[in-house]
């Protein structure tokens, strides 16, 4: 039997329950042929053939605005700017697991992700359903110093939701030009048991 390690958290391939989970796999990659995104593919895919209830969401092409700070949304629990966050928001709320997928860039998180987390403001006081999240990460470098910032990054936004625990990263390193991630078979093979065992 092959195990994943990921942080701390043993992933095997054939998983640990029949529970189905709403899990909800974020990409945040801007560009077209990501490997980023070939990564939330397979997530996905091993999330929907372990029966579980995946929708894929890409931050490509959405209307993502800068929060403003403005902490409105902590009475109204509504976000003052009107675009595509108040669907995705929804999404997130319902979801049972999160799972961030990010390029590296500059050995932090892509700035689509982190506008994103930045939005999620009006969950804080609400009833929120997500309790796991993950982080799947592709760089051009190797090393675990390559993703530590953005691990620390999406752990400071879990650490916030006291009903959500962070489950650990991974992190495919290696692959820089679009589409890159095919030829890395053992990457995606993680990937894709990452979600079939959550």
């Amino acid at each position: 039997m092959t195990y994943y390690l990921i942080i701390g958290l043993e992933l095997d391939e054939e998983g640990f329950d029949n529970m189905s989970k709403k899990v909800l796999i974020i990409s945040s990659s801007l560009r077209s042929n990501s490997n980023s995104d070939k990564m939330a593919e397979e997530a996905f895919r091993g999330a929907k053939v372990a029966g579980h209830d995946a929708s894929l969401l890409s931050l490509k092409n959405k209307d993502l605005r800068f929060c403003k700070g403005c902490l409105a949304c902590q009475k109204t629990r509504q976000c003052v700017i009107l675009d595509d966050m108040d669907r995705m928001i929804e999404q997130v709320k319902e979801a049972d697991v999160l799972i961030f997928v990010s390029p590296i860039y500059y050995n932090g998180m892509s700035g689509q992700l982190k506008t994103f987390l930045d939005r999620c403001n009006p969950l804080y006081v609400q009833d929120y359903k997500f309790r796991e999240v993950y982080l799947l990460t592709t760089s051009a470098e190797e090393g675990e110093d390559v993703y530590q910032r953005a691990a620390s990054g999406i752990n400071g936004w879990v650490k916030c939701f006291k009903e959500a625990k962070f489950k650990g990263v991974f992190n495919g390193g290696g692959v820089n030009a679009p589409g890159e991630i095919k030829s890395q078979a053992d990457i995606l093979k993680r990937a894709y048991a990452i979600g079939h065992n959550i």
